[in-house]
Formats: C-alpha cells, structure tokens, sequence
C-alpha cells in the first residue's frame, strides 16, 4: 500500500502544485495581478493551461472571479500578493461573503519564518479575512497545498456557497517536496446539508393549502441552486402568486402572469403593497434582509413563514418560522411537487385571492406616476429591455439606477440578473460583468450603472478591452452620487454636500481612451441605435445616458420603516 501511494508521488515547488491542483478542479482562469510574494506562483502560469486575466486592482478581480462565480456555479479564481494585494481583495471577498459566491481567493503571503516579524508588505490577511470566507487555509508545507486546495473548492461550493482563501507563505511556493494529490477529501467538521427534510415538506404543504392568502417569496437560493423550473411548476400548480427579494430577481420570469415583482426597498408598488396583506409566505432561500421586508417585527406580525434555506443558520435568525424546511431547495421544491400531485389538486385562476391579486397589479402599472421626461428611468430601462436578447446577462452597480434596474427592467430569463445585494457593493457590476462574459461568451453581458458606482472601477476598460472580453456598460449618468442625494433632498432639507460629480469624466473620451468605444445617447431612438451597436460589437462599449439629476426612485421603502410606510410619487 505504502509503494503504491510513493509511485502516485510527484517532486514539484509549491506554486507548481497549487497550479496542477487547481487544473484537477477544472479551473481554466484566474483574475489578478503578480506582485513580489507571489512571483512564483505566476512563473508557473507560463507551464499550465490556466489563463491568467490581468486586472488593475486587486479589488476588481476579486469583483470578476464573484461575477465567474455567479453565472458558472463554479468558484472564481482571483491572485494577488501580500500586504496591500491582499488586503486590496478584503472588499471583493466580503461582496462575495454577503450574496453567497463561490470564489477562491489566492494570495502570496511573506516567507514562514517572517510571519509575524512586520516584514515588508505583510498583513495578517487570515486574520482579517476570518469573519468574511467560509474558511481560511495557510498551508506552512508543500505537501499540504494539494490537499488544501482540494478542500477549498469544495467548501467554496458545496452547502451555501462562498469564498474561501488560500494564503501561501512565498519559501512555501519555492520549496519542493514529493506530493500526491487526493481525489477526494475528508472533513469531519463540515456537513453541508444534503437530507431532505420530508416531515416538515409536508407540513409546509399542509400550512399552504388552508392559507387564503398565499405568496411565495423566492430568494437568491432558488438562483442558486438553479431551482427555476421547480419554483414555476409549484406557483402554476397551486396559482400562487410570487414576489422575489432583488437577489432573487430573475429567480421567476417576470413577465409571468403570476409574478408581482421585487419586494423591499427596491420593490414594487404592487409586490409591497400585497405583501401586507398576505397570510401564509412560502420563502425559499432567502435570509429576509431589512431591504426586502422593513422592519422584521411588522412584517411577521399577521403571517406564517414556511422557511426553506440549505443554511440552518438563517432559520430563525430575522424572522419567525412556523415551518422550517433545512435542505437544498431545488431538492426540497422536487419533493414538494411529487407530494403536491398526489393531491390531484385542480388548480384554479378564478379564486378570489388571485382575483384580488391582479386587480392591485393591474391599477399599480396603470396609476403608478412616472417621470415625465423622454429620458426617465423608466424609459431607458423598458428600452433596453425591449433591444436586448432575453437570455442576455445583466450585473448592477449599486445606487439609484440599481433600484430604478429592480423597478423597470424585467428579469426573463432564468438566473440572468446579479448585482451586490448584500454588502451593497460600489463598482462591483462592472468587473462582475467581465467575469460574467468569461464565463458565457456566448451571450451579450450588460452592466446597468451609475456615474459614481462606475468611477470606482472604471479602471477595468483595460482588462475587457486588452483581454478581449467586450460587455456594454448601460451609464445612467445624472452627474452625481444619486442616491446619496436622493436622501439628502428627502431626509435631509436638502441640503447636498459631497454628491456633486460636476460632469467629469467625460465617458465617451474615457472610453476612447482605453481604446473601448463611447456612445452618448441623448434621445430613445439613439439610445435604441446604441445598444443595438455594442450588441454588435467586438470591444467594450459604455453608452453615455445623460438624465435629470432631480430624478428620485419612486416607490421607495426608506430604512427603519416598513412594507406598508413605502414612499409613493405624489
């Protein structure tokens, strides 16, 4: 057994071994940028099949493997050295954290007998990382790295998923040593959960069928886990309708006759205002964010909550449930079904409930006041809804034009909208969005973004246009940090301090610059024009949409208050 297991042994330096392993876990790029702790780790990109994307701050390739991540469901890779690398990755790494993506941070870190010496460009980025990853590995041997790597990626995504970091000492890297590498790995203290829960599936089917006001509210999990199918089936089935929290955007297709849209701070008026109403809330995969339901103690107070999540932790933790269904939810929603046939129920349209349902919807989308000018929100949304293909993948930055992108750009396609949800990230669409492409290059990828979101990143024009990775940058430009100023005008007598952007950059010259192309749009037809061009084209291209910089997102849930205080337009 002993000769069996030497004749699988292998003499190679560490970064050799991390590079080998991490091909075994199918990885085919890495987003970062070589600095001197982890020189040697990059020496090896030039004897592997891996692609190494150069970014231009550590923080945007952390931002672009999160978006590979996403759209994949298999982590994203991101490299960067120590000290200020690796710290420069804490942000991207949180984001990550927050919105459950599979990701595998890599840094240098200073040689195992400088550790803790205040070496030059050291941080303890384990301990910084800790409360952000899902686990952290600092491998002190060669032999171990094969094994570390091995249980990084399947903790990044198995379970919840989530980032993990490898941090490999630079002697580390350099040395060699005889190493194996495992084909599986054993981890006594991790149980992702598997079982399905059938007791308390049937419970939750009992509790939804004496309800008279059902809603199911699908979160980012039923993404996640690709449960889409399942979640349509079951809201056809029993002709429940279905609100979503803004992760789970795009979980149910939105121009569905069922679907009433986001609920939340970025809701709409029709999802909010039924939520208020309903008794019974199926809630799969969702965490119930203060964004999405206000304040927790109002929003429990005149309903039942059937909880279905893969993480136990979540049960309970904002809000009460009657029924916990611990498990994943694809698996979960498939028995459901089955159990729910069994039934023979006859599914019904005419029931009051839903009667009631669409009447709310129907005035909200007919009544509802919207900016008046040609180039609104809402009318740049609907229009590059109406030019994009559906399967075309959409990231956001965070601000304004995020909640106006929840409000009146309709998610159809399956698992195609993502944005910072969580942590509510400034310039992580972008970089996102490139990841998103490397990962499906067959589809047009699109960043929805604001002025300020956009400056932070803005940067990574290099990386899409020198890499050949070409998405469209969709700029709602109103010259200032938005919603800062949406608060200020609201909260604050108006008085505005520290949102003024004054017109700079100029986008077009910007993108120019970086050797991308830049369209400014100022009407609807040329905007109509524009997206049909970056559609077409094989460089990134940012489209200028100028608009009032007065114009507030309406409706709007302010923090600290609830569901049924949303701010309506007067």
């Amino acid at each position: 057994m002993v000769i069996e297991l030497m004749n699988k042994m292998e003499t190679m330096t560490g970064a050799k071994a991390l590079m080998t392993a991490m091909e075994k876990e199918g990885v085919k790029q890495v987003f970062g940028i070589p600095g001197g702790a982890n020189l040697p780790m990059y020496d090896e990109f030039a004897r592997c099949n891996i692609r190494h994307i150069l970014a231009r701050h550590e923080q945007s390739a952390a931002h672009m493997a999160d978006g590979f991540g996403r759209v994949s469901r298999k982590p994203g890779v991101c490299f960067a050295t120590s000290g200020p690398g690796s710290t420069n990755l804490l942000t991207g790494i949180a984001t990550a954290q927050a919105d459950s993506a599979p990701m595998v941070a890599v840094t240098g870190q200073v040689p195992v007998n400088m550790i803790g010496r205040d070496a030059f460009q050291e941080s303890d980025i384990i301990g910084m990382s800790n409360p952000s990853v899902k686990y952290a590995f600092q491998p002190r041997t060669v032999e171990e790295i094969p094994e570390v790597v091995k249980k990084g990626f399947y903790i990044a995504e198995t379970g919840r998923p989530g980032p993990v970091l490898l941090d490999i000492p630079k002697d580390v890297q350099q040395n060699e040593a005889k190493v194996t590498f495992p084909d599986e790995v054993r981890m006594p203290g991790y149980h992702p959960w598997t079982d399905v829960d059938m007791v308390n599936i049937e419970r939750a089917i009992d509790l939804l069928l004496s309800s008279e006001k059902p809603i199911i509210l699908a979160g980012g999990g039923t993404i996640i886990s690709s449960a889409f199918a399942e979640l349509q089936s079951i809201a056809e089935m029993l002709m429940i309708p279905v609100v979503t929290t803004f992760k789970g955007k795009g979980s149910f297709p939105e121009n569905h006759p069922l679907s009433l849209g986001p609920i939340g701070m970025h809701g709409h008026a029709e999802a909010n205002k039924i939520m208020t109403e309903v008794d019974c809330v199926l809630a799969i995969g969702t965490r119930f964010s203060d964004r999405s339901v206000g304040t927790f103690e109002e929003f429990e107070r005149n309903l039942k909550i059937i909880h279905m999540d893969v993480d136990p932790a979540e049960i309970g933790k904002n809000q009460t449930a009657q029924v916990a269904v611990v498990g994943d939810v694809k698996a979960s929603l498939r028995v459901m079904l089955k159990l729910l046939a069994k039934k023979a129920l006859k599914k019904s349209d005419g029931n009051n409930w839903l009667k009631h349902v669409n009447e709310v919807k129907d005035y909200w989308r007919e009544n509802l006041k919207l900016h008046p000018g040609e180039m609104s929100a809402a009318k740049i949304l609907r229009k590059l809804r109406e030019v994009l293909p559906k399967e075309s993948i959409v990231t956001t930055e965070v601000g304004q034009h995020q909640m106006w992108a929840s409000l009146f750009f309709d998610a159809i396609h399956p698992g195609t909208f993502f944005s910072s949800t969580g942590l509510g990230t400034m310039g992580w669409g972008f970089p996102a969005a490139i990841g998103a492409k490397v990962a499906r290059p067959d589809v047009a990828v699109v960043d929805i973004a604001g002025d300020g979101s956009f400056n932070m990143t803005e940067n990574s024009l290099a990386t899409s246009v020198l890499e050949d990775i070409p998405v469209i940058v969709f700029l709602i430009n109103n010259f200032s940090l938005g919603m800062v100023a949406q608060w200020q005008r609201t909260f604050y007598d108006r008085r505005m301090i520290g949102i003024d952007l004054k017109k700079c950059p100029d986008y077009v010259k910007l993108a120019e610059s970086y050797g991308a192309q830049g369209i400014r749009a100022q009407s609807l037809d040329e905007l109509g024009k524009a997206i049909k061009v970056g559609l077409n084209s094989d460089v990134a291209t940012v489209i200028d949409i100028p608009i009032d910089p007065e114009e507030d997102v309406l409706p709007f849930v302010a923090p600290g208050t609830s569901l049924k205080d949303m701010i309506l337009p007067s």
